[in-house]
């Protein structure tokens, strides 16, 4: 089924746009973008707690008092580059081609979210838990939560209306905490034996679409 009517589908109008940064000058979102790229990587290769500022500033080409009037420290940029790459995932959801983004069937396009979200959380697993954990429940008011929930419930409405769409985007989401997802990774299991449990308990629960 296709799910998109229009230039502006219903998911786009029903879902806020997290993080929508300012206008900024096109030297300072080239600095920025440089710094976030060099962190990206540097954090991957060498683990966030591993990485100085220094190192970032001089992988990226900038001095450290960019990215320090930028990001104030190493939290603050941690913070940023979730933020950048849950942002570029929205966009995915919103306006790319389908399955992720609008023109396919409901449960494929459920599949393609938990595939990318998969792929953002097993490359950033530390940055995820430091969101989530930072306090009781924090988790759960993360405003990226509650748009992927948003977004989750809407398909799942449209896939199966007999089913409470608000409280099965939830459960949906549970497999997705940063914490079992770094246990899981702990005890062995690759990316792929992760995403295809998620697979078949999710069509399992939706129904199976040709191509799954």
């Amino acid at each position: 089924m296709n799910d998109s009517t229009g230039p502006r589908s219903a998911l786009q109008r029903k879902l806020p746009v997290v993080g929508e940064p300012r206008p900024e000058r096109a030297d300072a979102r080239r600095n920025r973008l440089r710094v976030l790229e060099a962190a990206d990587r540097l954090f991957t290769e060498q683990g966030v707690k591993n990485v100085s500022l220094d190192a970032i500033a001089a992988a990226a080409g900038v001095g450290k008092g960019t990215v320090f009037r930028r990001f104030g420290d190493r939290a603050g940029l941690a913070v940023a580059l979730l933020d950048e790459r849950e942002q570029e995932l929205q966009a995915k959801i919103l306006s790319g081609p389908p399955p992720l983004g609008p023109g396919a069937a409901p449960v494929l396009r459920v599949i393609a979210f938990l595939d990318a979200y998969l792929d953002l959380l097993d490359r950033h697993v530390e940055l995820f838990m430091d969101s989530e954990n930072a306090s009781d429940g924090a988790r759960y008011r993360i405003g990226s939560y509650n748009l992927w929930r948003r977004h989750l419930a809407l398909l799942i409405e449209e896939a199966r209306p007999d089913l409470d769409a608000d409280y099965t985007a939830h459960l949906v989401l549970a497999p997705l905490a940063a914490d079992l997802h770094k246990s899981l990774r702990d005890q062995g299991f690759d990316l792929a034996r992760i995403k295809s449990g998620l697979h078949t308990a999710t069509t399992s629960l939706l129904g199976a679409v040709s191509g799954v």
